[in-house]
């Protein structure tokens, strides 16, 4: 059931990424999957959500102006402002911290375009009662810690290891004092959520879904396609 909360928060969604595991001249948020760009069906997640009041898609400098063509072309309703990003991910996500003002903002990948509604109020909730949120889902493998030399030197306990999805939610103003102390201090994270833990904060865990995936591969969008027909089937069956 969605919050009826007043809309106070904005997503930052990441789509400057060039990727070279997708095997393909076109960059991977910019693959058509059914019938658009990977990258609208991302931005149409959030065009629908109730409680994000802003959106800023950060991209390639070279890509700027076809995605502001397409989210003309494709009905995106709210207002999006497309930025070009740096030469990090979490560079490009602190270009677009400085151009949004919501108290609450969610960062997501441009390529997780499967995530729900209802994921992305869970994140957002899980955030204002604890102070930031990430959304992710119980490891189904087993881990092996491993060595330079390809020699396994332990494995950690299955049970408390959790693989980290997007959205993540935090206090914008955490997120803003965290990525500034990370660039004052020449740090670079893998995720946001690690920016937030240096500065001695909580994150909580939101659970996400298995369906969340990150298309970064050809087998990727193998699967993305099934995701996509499948609900396709599901609407069918709905009307």
């Amino acid at each position: 059931m969605e919050t009826t909360t007043i809309p106070d928060a904005g997503v930052i969604i990441v789509a400057a990424g060039r990727g070279t595991r997708m095997g393909t001249k076109e960059s991977k948020q910019f693959l058509s999957l059914r019938d658009k760009p990977i990258i609208v069906h991302t931005l149409e997640v959030f065009d629908r959500h109730p409680l994000i009041r802003e959106m800023v898609l950060v991209t390639g400098e070279q890509d700027v102006e076809r995605c502001r063509a397409w989210i003309d072309e494709y009905g995106i309703t709210k207002k999006v402002k497309v930025i070009p990003g740096g030469a990090e991910r979490q560079h490009s996500v602190y270009r677009g911290l400085r151009e949004i003002g919501t108290p609450w903002v969610l960062v997501h990948d441009g390529v997780r375009p499967f995530v729900t509604s209802g994921q992305v109020t869970s994140c957002y909730e899980a955030a204002v009662r604890h102070g930031a949120a990430i959304l992710a889902v119980s490891v189904k493998d087993t881990i092996k810690q491993v060595d330079a030399r390809g020699q396994v030197t332990g494995t950690p306990d299955r049970t408390s290891l959790w693989a980290v999805q997007t959205p993540q939610a935090f206090r914008r103003s955490d997120l803003l004092r965290a990525h500034e102390d990370a660039e004052a201090d020449g740090f670079i994270g893998t995720d946001d959520a690690m920016l937030i833990e240096r500065l001695g904060l909580p994150v909580f865990v939101a659970e996400g879904s298995y369906r969340n995936i990150k298309i970064t591969t050809p087998e990727d969008l193998d699967v993305a396609e099934i995701f996509i027909k499948r609900q396709e089937i599901q609407g069918r069956d709905n009307s």
